[in-house]
């Protein structure tokens, strides 16, 4: 009898790397990138050393000492010296990303343009520059300069074909429906969420408030995501993703650090799942066309439309489209005719009245797709 032969085995089978999720590593950031499987992770945010550049103590009018960032991890030889690190370190975090991944890399004057330079040399997708404007900044205590009041996040895409996530919807709602800007208010770390050492000093001299991490995450990551911080100082960046219900990957070498990161984020409890959820994007609602109101007899052929300040009427044809006057079309073309107008939502423009009540078309679509989700659920 005839036996099929069998491939051999490996003696060893090679084991996929698994991504060491919710932890933090301790090291060199590049090198643990690059130990990270390539497009494992959905997002990037870092903030890198600024090359603050101080050659002296900073001093107050009363002569105390300023609690500046004087630590040698922001120490660079030149600015050729931190070109070499910046590149390094984005090209490892690019590999890393997953093909619609996004970083955030937020930094001041002494380096943010230099690192925008790098990101645009190494191919990311330049999507937005957002000013954190400080509530409470330092003042300027020499009265030689402007007060810096601000510092500078760069959103970037991992090329131009990326689709990253970006919950508009959520954020528009957040921000009592108007659309979110790119100037963004939030005081400095302080009070209660400040880290202090035993000696009530300042555990890490840049900590950077959770409000900023969580409008980033909120905006453009999901439940589930893995979000990586290369630079996780006290970990705010784990500690704001525990909140919302995601994954983080965090590297840092400065072990003080990484013992009060550890620590803050022990004492977090992960959101409810259905707490974390936004809303569901406009573009990936179940499409209705009007027609299917009146097929459905929630509106009867006949039925005049008109505006909110009823200043345009239009009547409702069997087929689903409008009449008004000399236009005729679908609902958005007929809307835009009638005021001269290049476009317009016509959901939102037309209204009805029954019994009474006045309200928008898309009152209707909205009861169509509620029936509809109840159907799949």
């Amino acid at each position: 009898m005839l036996r099929t032969a069998r491939r051999a085995e490996p003696a060893f089978a090679e084991e996929p790397r698994r991504l060491p999720i919710d932890t933090i590593l301790v090291g060199d950031c590049i090198d643990h990138m690059n130990s990270l499987p390539a497009g494992s992770v959905d997002l990037v945010f870092a903030d890198p050393p600024y090359n603050l550049q101080l050659e002296s103590g900073l001093t107050r009018p009363d002569q105390s000492r300023v609690d500046a960032v004087d630590d040698d991890w922001d120490k660079f030889d030149s600015f050729a010296h931190y070109d070499r690190f910046t590149r390094a370190w984005l090209a490892a975090a690019r590999r890393v990303l997953k093909p619609d991944g996004a970083l955030w890399v937020i930094g001041s004057y002494h380096n943010i343009f230099r690192v925008g330079a790098a990101l645009q040399d190494l191919d990311f997708w330049m999507l937005n520059d957002v000013i954190w404007r400080k509530a409470n900044p330092m003042p300027n205590f020499r009265g030689t300069r402007f007060t810096n009041a601000h510092e500078t996040l760069i959103w970037a895409a991992k090329n131009q074909k990326s689709r990253v996530t970006f919950n508009y919807e959520a954020l528009k709602l957040a921000n009592d429906d108007t659309q979110m800007r790119s100037d963004w208010l939030f005081p400095l770390c302080t009070g209660n969420e400040r880290l202090k050492g035993e000696d009530d000093g300042k555990v890490h001299p840049t900590q950077k408030p959770e409000a900023l991490l969580f409008r980033i995450l909120n905006a453009t990551s999901k439940p589930g995501d893995i979000i990586l911080d290369p630079f996780f100082g006290t970990g705010t960046t784990g500690a704001v993703a525990r909140k919302l219900g995601r994954h983080f990957i965090g590297i840092e070498r400065e072990q003080i650090y990484v013992d009060a990161a550890r620590n803050r984020i022990a004492t977090i409890r992960p959101g409810v799942f259905e707490a974390l959820q936004s809303v569901t994007p406009k573009r990936k609602e179940t499409r209705i066309p009007f027609g299917s109101l009146v097929e459905q007899g929630m509106i009867e052929p006949g039925t005049q439309l008109f505006d909110l300040t009823k200043r345009y009427f239009a009547m409702v044809r069997a087929d689903g489209s409008l009449v008004s006057g000399s236009h005729q079309g679908s609902i958005h073309k007929v809307g835009a005719l009638v005021q001269g107008a290049e476009a317009c939502n016509g959901w939102t423009f037309w209204h009805y009245e029954q019994g009474g009540h006045i309200a928008p078309i898309d009152d209707l679509r909205a009861d169509i797709r509620a029936k509809l989700d109840l159907l799949s659920a």
